[in-house]
């Protein structure tokens, strides 16, 4: 079984509204590229990436000279062939590695009759728990879905508890002064005794703010602050003056940097991300020095639509170091490009898929769909 073609479409799927985050918004969409690879006997394998447009698509046809011919299970192989630490030193090919091995695990699943997770060691669990992604929200075209206020994030968090049975929730700051999204977060907390949260401002405050919030919120039931700051060293100094867990997935996505933490300790739990990563079993590796340095890990979200989240749910099923649950855009979609449209969370969770491969297939009318949505609008603003 070799690699016969790779193809790539960018699509982009409408949101609820408008999320505000740190560096601005996403505008109502995800833009998406869909990666299909297909085998000389016929089997045709599912990735995604953050993003899209032409140079995307580009990149994606110009890995034929690389993968025609290869063969998929050989994954390591592939991964030096166009993602070494010599080439990455000159271009950051990461995500398009990881998009590429979602397709070669969903191939080699499909061949051999079993699902990712099996090839990955085998599921420690039938269902991956997902916190609810709250998020300041501009309102969307009907003038519906906005969130400013603190009774607006209430009610919003209110009404996902209750569609999907979240029990954790994380708050995606940066976006207002401090002092305004302390009084939301700890508003939010009030609101829902007895549940779990996590506050994120993307790391654009300053060491200090970032102490100041840590203390201010002790009396919560935190599972972690996210990313107050930004690098090694500012995440160190806040967490010797704060008291719960630090979380990131920025500083720390790759083994390097990974081995700096362990060295010097800056923050406890790494939120591991199929993509950023460069893939699932970059994944599955990184949990295991984490299991063995004892840091904590959880399943990140880089907004994703299904072949995505599939991905994420292959993954959380398979780590025995799992203490937290799941972040997940996908609550904020309003369809999905694949077979069956939006997965369902149920409690609070969602179940892992159990066909070959990943699980799950494109739909082809709605991949025509929001891959002409995307010619009319364009990438992001």
């Amino acid at each position: 079984m070799k690699i016969s073609d790779i193809r790539a479409t960018t699509v982009t799927v409408p949101l609820e509204a408008p999320l505000r985050h740190a560096n601005g918004c996403h505008w109502g969409r995800f833009v998406r590229t869909i990666v299909e690879v297909e085998t000389d006997n016929g089997i045709v394998g599912l990735g995604e990436m953050g993003g899209g447009g032409e140079s995307a698509e580009a990149v994606f046809r110009a890995m034929k000279s690389y993968l025609v011919g290869h063969d998929p299970a050989r994954l390591e192989e592939m991964r030096f062939k166009i993602a070494n630490p010599t080439a990455s030193l000159y271009n950051n090919r990461t995500q398009i590695l990881a998009a590429l091995e979602f397709a070669c695990l969903d191939i080699l699943g499909q061949a051999w009759g079993v699902p990712v997770s099996e090839i990955l060691g085998g599921r420690l669990r039938d269902r991956v728990p997902f916190a609810t992604y709250c998020f300041f929200r501009y309102p969307n075209d009907a003038g519906a879905g906005e969130v400013r206020t603190a009774e607006q994030m209430v009610e919003f968090t209110r009404a996902m508890k209750a569609r999907h049975g979240f029990t954790t929730h994380k708050v995606k700051g940066g976006v207002f002064p401090i002092e305004y999204e302390l009084d939301v977060y700890k508003s939010l907390a009030s609101a829902f005794p007895g549940d779990s949260f996590r506050f994120d401002p993307n790391a654009v405050w300053s060491t200090e703010q970032a102490i100041w919030f840590g203390q201010q919120i002790e009396g919560i039931n935190n599972d972690y602050l996210e990313d107050p700051v930004f690098g090694l060293h500012g995440m160190r100094r806040t967490r010797e003056k704060v008291r719960m867990p630090l979380a990131t997935n920025t500083v720390v996505v790759n083994f390097e940097q990974l081995s700096s933490n362990i060295l010097n300790t800056a923050v406890d739990v790494i939120l591991l991300d199929t993509t950023f990563w460069g893939g699932i079993r970059q994944c599955v590796k990184a949990a295991g020095v984490c299991e063995t340095f004892q840091l904590g890990v959880a399943v990140h979200s880089s907004g994703e639509l299904g072949i995505q989240l599939a991905t994420m749910l292959h993954l959380g099923s398979v780590l025995p170091n799992l203490a937290y649950a799941a972040d997940a855009h996908y609550h904020h979609l309003t369809d999905d490009i694949i077979e069956g449209g939006l997965m369902r969370y149920e409690g609070g969770s969602i179940s892992v898929p159990t066909a070959p491969g990943l699980g799950v297939k494109l739909n082809r009318d709605k991949l025509a769909e929001y891959r002409e949505l995307y010619r009319k609008l364009g990438n992001y603003p």
